[in-house]
């Protein structure tokens, strides 16, 4: 089964946009698109983590797809699943000097696990008609259940925030929205499990189309519905992606549709190599660079400390502080970010040419 390329590209492209939002020198200088939307809306930066999420369902559809019913691999699914819900708490712990009583239990790994359980456990008992109707099913059905609750999608009051209260407690939430508060929440991995899915049903379209127009057409028709119905769904439901709200996956789907248009057609005109060639570099080891980002930023945070002139820094903010002095603090903050994707690329690069494919 040959393998889509712009896929490839696709993930690519979102590892990099992703070390980027996450990396930039000064969380106090940030250009506005680079940062997520506060509450309701959307910018350019929401649309990241659903991506990477999307395009691991379409690597799903590689590995899980043909697969006889008699060698379903449960036991490498439920293996996975707990190595990469493993490493994304260690990355919260780490460098493992905070109290274990406030230790954040989810995060962007842990979501991934658990959608890539929920996800594989459907894309193997049902056919690609079932998965679309279990898609829907994802996100109709999470819709009633918020609404159980009134109101439903404020920050203070809505139904993933009290599920987490209770199973994880608030010592183990995100406190960045000012109170306890997850957005990779335990119920919002429901309607996020939709969003993997249309990334394997995306491989599974694209695999029967021969030609890029062909595959345009299908990607396009799909962005103008999920669009439409996203638009129109924001009026009952608003999009969110704290919630990850069912109108935020199908707005997103469209955009990730539209985008992986665009890299269809370029790419099926060979227009843009050079840039597509690395970012299939990029994306050729996605867990592995995307772990490595994040230790690389931590360590530099918190492990490489000292003092200057009397004061404690670390690597990090020194880092900033020198790029600060030769250029404003707004573009420091971006050429920090923008140097951090620029040295994992070169690690991408030196594995990539060893044939070194780090897999969990």
């Amino acid at each position: 089964m040959k393998r889509e390329s712009s896929l490839d590209i696709f993930r690519g492209f979102t590892l990099a946009a992703m070390i980027l939002v996450n990396t930039p020198g000064s969380w106090s200088y940030v250009y506005a698109p680079l940062l997520h939307s506060h509450w309701h809306g959307l910018t350019p930066t929401d649309l990241i983590f659903p991506f990477f999420l999307f395009i691991v369902g379409a690597a799903m559809f590689f590995s899980l797809s043909r697969q006889p019913k008699s060698q379903i691999p449960w036991l490498k699914i439920v293996k996975r699943t707990a190595l990469l819900f493993f490493i994304g708490m260690s990355l919260n712990f780490y460098p493992f000097t905070s109290d274990i009583d406030n230790w954040r239990i989810m995060g962007v790994l842990q979501r991934i696990a658990l959608c890539y359980c929920l996800g594989a456990i459907i894309i193997i008992l049902f056919s690609d008609k079932g998965i679309w109707l279990a898609t829907a099913v994802l996100m109709i059905g999470y819709f009633g259940v918020m609404l159980t609750q009134s109101p439903a999608w404020t920050l203070e009051n809505n139904l993933v925030r009290d599920v987490d209260l209770y199973l994880l407690g608030a010592s183990h939430m995100y406190k960045g929205f000012g109170l306890p508060f997850d957005p990779e929440g335990l119920l919002s991995c429901i309607p996020a499990t939709a969003t993997l899915l249309l990334g394997y049903l995306t491989s599974s379209a694209l695999s029967h189309h021969q030609s890029a127009k062909e595959k345009i057409k299908q990607l396009a028709i799909w962005a103008i519905i999920a669009l439409a119905l996203g638009l129109a769904w924001h009026q009952w439901q608003p999009i969110n992606k704290p919630l990850w709200t069912g109108s935020y996956v199908l707005v997103t789907a469209a955009c990730g549709w539209i985008t992986l248009a665009v890299i269809v057609f370029f790419n099926s005109r060979n227009w843009g190599k050079g840039v597509f060639s690395a970012a299939q570099i990029f994306g050729s080891n996605p867990l592995f660079i995307y772990i490595l980002s994040w230790l690389f930023a931590a360590t530099l945070q918190q492990v490489i400390r000292f003092k200057v002139d009397g004061k404690d820094t670390n690597a990090y903010e020194m880092s900033f502080t020198f790029l600060s002095s030769v250029m404003s603090p707004y573009n420091a903050s971006l050429v920090f970010a923008l140097l951090v994707v620029a040295l994992h690329f070169l690690v991408a690069l030196w594995l990539y040419r060893r044939k070194i494919f780090i897999k969990l």
